[in-house]
């Protein structure tokens, strides 16, 4: 079999899968919904399996419909990308862009970033995922991951931006400054209530401690509460429940209007990188190239900060400290 007879039927079954039924599939590709049928009927008899279960209300794809879907909608894009490249070579970014991006920094951040590109280059149509799992952007057909964490190890069928690190500080709520004082020395931060981050194992992250001149130190600290979402972190220490180590990011407008202050800013260290993640084989289509120098100049992880505000944070959990100073 030729590689143009293996190409047949590709772009219809993902049409299909995409429209949810042969009916929107034949109206997107105007086609009949007989020709939708028989092209699907062929490509199955070729692959000598089913790809879409026809027993249920609804048109679902098999197991392996699943898997050759994502196979398909590589190999289509891939070859649109070359097309275009051999059309033009200044051609205007469009087409489907698949985009991946952390649950939480891509809702707060990144997804803002990317909506400001998407009304810049409107023939670009997005298709974003949220997760916090570490995708495969060749195994799930992803154009572009925004990662936050990850080695320094990437595969060659991968390339990478690194965009900076996250900004770590301890924070708490002037209420609980108020109850229980806001500790002076790491020592008497270690005897604070800790609100922490649950991984799925049962484990919990440990602090990451830089003080002064020495070593980057992970202390591990018994929680008052552990929590495996990091906004759920950040409700618990706005309700005065204890004190919690958090990327400045994420509370960056709580840190601004005063719903929390910051603790011993002078142990504020770094903490996981941002990435930007892109196939190699699509790092020349117009649209990955134009998204991934828009992230590179829009998005930041570290939000900026200035001497002025990280003293007068210091300042408003002093005062709210009863005296003396004491651990909780």
């Amino acid at each position: 079999m030729t590689p143009a007879e293996r190409l047949k039927g590709l772009e219809t079954f993902v049409a299909v899968a995409d429209a949810g039924s042969f009916t929107a599939a034949a109206d997107r590709l105007n086609l009949t919904n007989s020709a939708v049928g028989k092209s699907i009927a062929r490509l199955e008899g070729r692959l000598k399996r089913p790809l879409f279960d026809r027993s249920t209300r609804k048109l679902e794809m098999t197991d392996a419909g699943n898997v050759f879907y994502k196979v398909c909608v590589r190999v289509l894009d891939e070859l649109e990308a070359a097309e275009r490249l051999l059309a033009h070579d200044h051609i205007a970014p469009s087409g489907r862009l698949r985009v991946d991006m952390p649950a939480t920094f891509g809702r707060m951040h990144a997804v803002r970033s990317l909506l400001a590109f998407a009304e810049q280059y409107p023939q670009v149509q997005p298709h974003v995922s949220f997760t916090d799992r570490f995708v495969d952007p060749v195994e799930d057909g992803l154009d572009v991951v925004v990662r936050i964490g990850g080695s320094d190890t990437w595969p060659a069928a991968l390339c990478y931006q690194h965009l900076g690190d996250e900004e770590l500080v301890f924070c708490a709520s002037p209420a609980y400054v108020a109850r229980h004082g806001a500790p002076a020395t790491l020592e008497a931060l270690l005897g604070h209530d800790a609100i922490l981050y649950g991984r799925a194992d049962g484990s919990t992250s440990p602090w990451l401690i830089k003080d002064g001149a020495l070593p980057l130190a992970r202390q591990h600290v018994n929680g008052r509460i552990i929590l495996g979402q990091a906004e759920a972190e950040v409700t618990a220490v706005e309700m005065g429940l204890g004190i919690a180590q958090l990327a400045t990011w994420l509370v960056e407008q709580q840190l601004r209007d005063g719903s929390l202050v910051k603790i011993l800013p002078e142990l504020a260290t770094s903490g996981l990188p941002l990435y930007l993640v892109w196939q190699r084989s699509r790092q020349h289509a117009p649209k990955v190239t134009a998204l991934i120098a828009h992230f590179a100049q829009t998005l930041t992880i570290r939000p900026a900060a200035t001497d002025a505000a990280d003293n007068a944070a210091s300042k408003a959990a002093g005062a709210l400290a009863p005296q003396p100073v004491a651990p909780a």
